[in-house]
């Protein structure tokens, strides 16, 4: 995950370069998401799993959850 700022009204990433035409979701600590049922306990699912495993690449996690689907 990369945190980011806002500079002159434009999100600068700040880590790796992203590769052209990636897409990015961006959350601001003010912002309401809501879910469906079903995708909350998918969330709180992965979230679980993430607490039970030992560290584990965001490549793999991505992977796990994209199965999911």
């Amino acid at each position: 995950m990369n945190v980011s700022t806002v500079v002159e009204g434009k999100v600068v990433v700040v880590g790796p370069v992203l590769p052209e035409s990636t897409i990015v979701t961006v959350y601001t600590h003010d912002s309401i998401v809501h879910l469906s049922p079903h995708l909350q306990a998918e969330l709180q699912a992965a979230i679980d799993e993430a607490d039970r495993e030992e560290d584990i690449s965001a490549e793999e996690l991505f992977g796990q959850l994209t199965k999911r689907r």
